[in-house]
């Protein structure tokens, strides 16, 4: 079996993803890559540090450990992206263009995620269909939008088998957040586990599709894992699990810490949340390939409560 390379192992989906697959296939068949050295229990198995913007970098890379698929994870999140635009489009588009002429050349499988923010304030707000109106307003939007097209070019034009799903806001506690707009719905678990306020930076009300980061790592391999035949969307497929607010978030964590305190205080990310979707229309990936959601808010709740107490456990 050939390899599998990860492109950004250190981040929130990267680190999961990277772990679940080292456990289904062998450590040393999935190499873990970053621009920073990587370090806990990635090291269980290869790394090497890459900067997907180097195309010989990767290239090589792919000859030396004979890889067969890539996961291509790295980006500059919403957030982040608003703050240095033309670093972020950069980022964004020039390491995807990289991979999708590595899969060219190499004969390739590859995953590269999209996002619910290449949807726009002219998209249909409430279970937004998977072909419909998609007008983004942030750079990383636009940057998710325009790969979501040169994935397709690819797979068209030179046969590239590259999959990618537009995921919600994820929501994980092995790592930390990674500046993305729905992040708050992350960091607030740490508070309410150390005893501290927390200061939602979007509004009581703002309702977001979101995903427990297991149902995440669950959807992409599943997606990676179906028969070429039953990828119909080659741009990149709706995928959805809950729909919350961050008020319903604290309410169901005051199940567990009933003198938790939360302050709303909406920053430039609520305008950024306000041009997306509150709901979306996943039927095509559950038609295509079998998706099927495992968790709700409230046990994802109780999940994450659960494990973050037993690491608390561990630490003192």
């Amino acid at each position: 079996m050939k390899r599998i390379l990860i492109i950004g192992a250190g981040g929130q989906l990267g680190s999961e993803l990277t772990l679940s697959l080292r456990e289904k296939l062998g450590p040393d068949n999935v190499l873990a890559s970053d621009i920073r050295p990587l370090s806990g229990p990635l090291l269980a198995g290869p790394t090497t540090i890459l900067d997907a913007t180097d195309a010989r970098a990767l290239n090589s890379l792919v000859e030396s450990y004979e890889i067969g698929q890539i996961y291509h994870l790295a980006a500059v999140l919403s957030a982040k992206g608003e703050a240095s635009p033309r670093f972020a489009w950069d980022l964004n588009m020039v390491s995807l263009l990289n991979v999708l002429e590595a899969g060219k050349a190499y004969g390739l499988k590859i995953y590269w995620p999209s996002s619910i923010a290449v949807f726009g304030p002219d998209t249909p707000r409430t279970n937004t269909p998977q072909t419909t109106v998609m007008n983004p307003n942030t750079v990383y939007g636009i940057s998710k939008l325009a790969g979501e097209r040169w994935c397709e070019y690819y797979h068209t034009k030179y046969d590239v088998d590259v999959r990618s799903l537009r995921y919600p806001g994820l929501i994980g506690y092995k790592s930390k957040p990674g500046g993305g707009t729905t992040d708050y719905a992350v960091d607030i678990f740490w508070k309410a586990l150390q005893g501290e306020a927390f200061e939602c930076f979007l509004r009581e009300d703002c309702m977001l599709p979101m995903m427990y980061m297991e149902d995440a790592v669950k959807g992409t391999i599943d997606l990676m894992h179906a028969p070429e035949e039953s990828v119909k969307v080659r741009t990149s497929y709706n995928l959805a699990a809950m729909s919350f607010t961050p008020g319903e978030l604290y309410e169901a964590i005051k199940t567990v810490f009933p003198d938790f305190d939360i302050q709303y205080r909406p920053d430039f990310r609520q305008e950024i949340a306000d041009s997306w979707p509150d709901s979306i229309d996943d039927s095509a990936a559950r038609q295509d390939w079998g998706w099927l959601p495992k968790y709700d808010l409230q046990s994802m709740t109780q999940d994450i409560l659960v494990h973050l107490k037993e690491q608390e456990a561990l630490t003192t």
